[in-house]
């Protein structure tokens, strides 16, 4: 993820205060090993099926499954033949339909061999046992203008629709300004009903009637929204967005949001002016800011809501890829406060599983890891 000179440096001060983690006291975690063999994994998630299974996205194409800690042979999906991987390009979303134990359906967000993305859907086996590759359904596609901030995540929603984190296009500043612009999917969060055949822009959806402006878009101004999650205790939507070259930065919408929200890139970064005369526009502010002291790239998790870490139950768990850092942030009010539970290597992405425990991917070793109690 470049990170190019910034046109406009930040006082020290004003950066440390943005910067600067809580002093509050860390919940005692452990970071157990869970399952290995795998390779470069950019999204695991569970089905809601009541098997038991985690599924595990490479960056490559392949998406592998898990169960009782071991993995299964052979492939669930095998993408690779229209994937282009590598850097921040391949696989880099999946996601199950909340009604997958009867209409049997899977999506993902991949790169195309052109380096474009495109939002599919399959159909597993009757015995979902993998996913037909003979049933694939293009939904959504998107040019890509550069190689970098593709975004990644896909998830439903408590509404039923499915979400689509989008970066700004890449190359560094968003020279094209996508995260601003109303008519261009780049910079921003989409939203689907993907209910009957196709996907169509959500009922609700708070630019569908604006002329020029895309139907599917949700929330803007996002730089790089990798990771994001929602809460499965009141729904509330926490987005984790990769910054340019000062701030990492974590945003909240709450469950009862109408959506529209502008999180202020490119004018802003954090909470700091990236261009000049970023008076208040409207922006809305991070609950949580990190600088580049402590990170260079977060990679977003989620509101724990398990039972095996009593003392961690309602804290946003993320990461930072570079660093390994790994933080707990009691989630509430306007700003959050955090502490850090441990490291591990290259977090590249976190998963839940059906009972609300929480696991890490470590990107180069190809373990995943479970939280748990000390």
């Amino acid at each position: 993820m470049s990170k190019p000179n910034s046109r406009f440096l930040l006082a020290w001060g004003v950066a440390a205060l943005l910067a600067g983690a809580s002093a509050q006291s860390a919940p005692a975690v452990t970071f157990q090993p869970f399952a290995s063999g795998l390779k470069q994994v950019t999204a695991l998630t569970h089905a809601g099926d009541g098997s038991g299974r985690l599924y595990a996205a490479q960056q490559d194409g392949r998406v592998r499954v898990i169960q009782n800690g071991k993995l299964r042979d052979g492939l669930f999906l095998d993408l690779q033949k229209l994937t282009r991987s590598g850097g921040e390009r391949g696989l880099i979303g999946l996601a199950f339909d909340p009604a997958y134990k009867t209409n049997r359906r899977v999506y993902v967000h991949y790169s195309d061999l052109n380096g474009d993305t495109v939002l599919a859907r399959y159909t597993a086996t009757s015995d979902f046992s993998r996913a037909d590759a003979g049933s694939a359904k293009t939904l959504f596609t998107a040019k890509q203008p550069y190689s970098n901030h593709n975004g990644g995540q896909i998830a439903f929603g408590p509404d039923g629709f499915l979400y689509l984190g989008l970066g700004d296009g890449g190359s560094g500043g968003d020279p094209q300004n996508n995260a601003q612009n109303l008519g261009s999917p780049l910079g921003k969060l989409l939203r689907f009903d993907v209910s009957g055949d196709a996907a169509k822009p959500a009922a609700g959806n708070p630019f569908a009637g604006r002329s020029g402006a895309n139907p599917n878009i949700w929330a803007y101004g996002l730089r790089n929204p990798w990771r994001f999650s929602f809460d499965r205790e009141g729904g509330g939507l926490v987005i984790a967005d990769v910054g340019q070259n000062s701030f990492e930065e974590v945003d909240f919408q709450p469950r009862a949001s109408k959506g529209g929200e502008n999180y202020g890139w490119r004018v802003r970064e954090g909470q700091v002016c990236y261009e000049k005369g970023c008076a208040d526009k409207g922006f809305v502010d991070p609950v949580l800011v990190y600088g580049r002291k402590e990170g260079q790239s977060i990679t977003g998790g989620y509101v724990y809501r398990g039972k095996a870490i009593a003392a961690l139950k309602g804290q946003y768990v993320f990461a930072d890829f570079a660093t390994g850092t790994v933080w707990a942030a009691p989630t509430g009010g306007k700003s959050w406060n955090r502490a850090a539970l441990g490291k591990v290597d290259n977090p590249s992405t976190f998963g839940e599983d059906e009972a609300g425990e929480v696991y890490v991917a470590e990107y180069g070793s190809g373990r995943i890891l479970k939280l748990a109690g000390k």
